[in-house]
């Protein structure tokens, strides 16, 4: 099976559709998939409902797809360095389903593993639990969440190989790899792609069994969302 593709417009032929569910990888501007975003942008896909733990900045990352209306609902955990997120919200314009950033990436895990709902204390007695189940165990209140799963998980990585199997580099190893594993589709965007066997089996993040399709893309931007600096003396 032949997994990698010319470009990330090829990796995505056939698979965005109106309406869809897509998880997006990354943390802030850290390890997101940005060769694809730019993709699917240039689509023209709409009413998605993205699943990341944020929306980028205005000019960068998912940001660019609420610039373009792309984006109908976000399952997200942190928001706040987004100005058009916070002003298409604030008009009515998105849906924002807010999670606790480690329950989000707790659903996301049990979306991957099978499991359709777990019970957590993290947001009893706040607007999180609001509308859901509640149970007790041993005395203590827990709040039920659903796991998650899409049609579509868009991921960054390191390194990969031609059969998929996928390397992560430092904070990129965040929602990466949970999301590769819960999706229908998993499409991969590496920096460097080798061949079978140049990987250490050992170091191996996500199993290519997990991603049907891999782009290697060039020139990626290594953005900074908050660059601070100490003062000399």
């Amino acid at each position: 099976m032949k997994k990698v593709y010319p470009d990330a417009t090829a990796a995505l032929a056939g698979l965005l559709k109106d309406g869809m569910t897509i998880m997006a990888g990354g943390f802030g501007l850290c390890g997101i998939p940005e060769k694809l975003i730019d993709a699917i942008r240039l689509s023209g896909v709409k009413d998605l409902t993205v699943v990341s733990n944020n929306c980028g900045i205005d000019d960068a990352g998912l940001g660019v797809l609420l610039h373009t209306r792309q984006i109908r609902k976000m399952i997200s955990s942190y928001v706040g360095e987004n100005k058009t997120f916070a002003n298409q919200y604030l008009a009515g314009e998105l849906e924002l389903e807010f999670n606790p950033q480690g329950t989000l990436a707790e659903r996301i895990r049990a979306g991957g593993a099978g499991v359709p709902a777990f019970f957590t204390k993290t947001g009893v007695g706040t607007i999180v639990a609001e509308g859901k189940e509640t149970r007790e165990f041993d005395g203590e209140t827990y709040v039920m969440e659903r796991g998650l799963f899409a049609d579509l998980s868009i991921v960054h990585a390191w390194k990969g190989d031609t059969e998929g199997n996928l390397v992560y580099r430092m904070a990129a190893r965040n929602f990466n790899p949970v999301m590769a594993t819960a999706s229908r589709m998993t499409v991969a965007e590496v920096e460097h792609l080798v061949q079978p066997g140049e990987i250490d089996p050992d170091c191996i993040h996500t199993p290519g069994i997990f991603v049907k399709r891999v782009v290697e893309g060039k020139n990626f931007a290594k953005r900074i969302e908050q660059r601070t600096v100490r003062k000399r003396a």
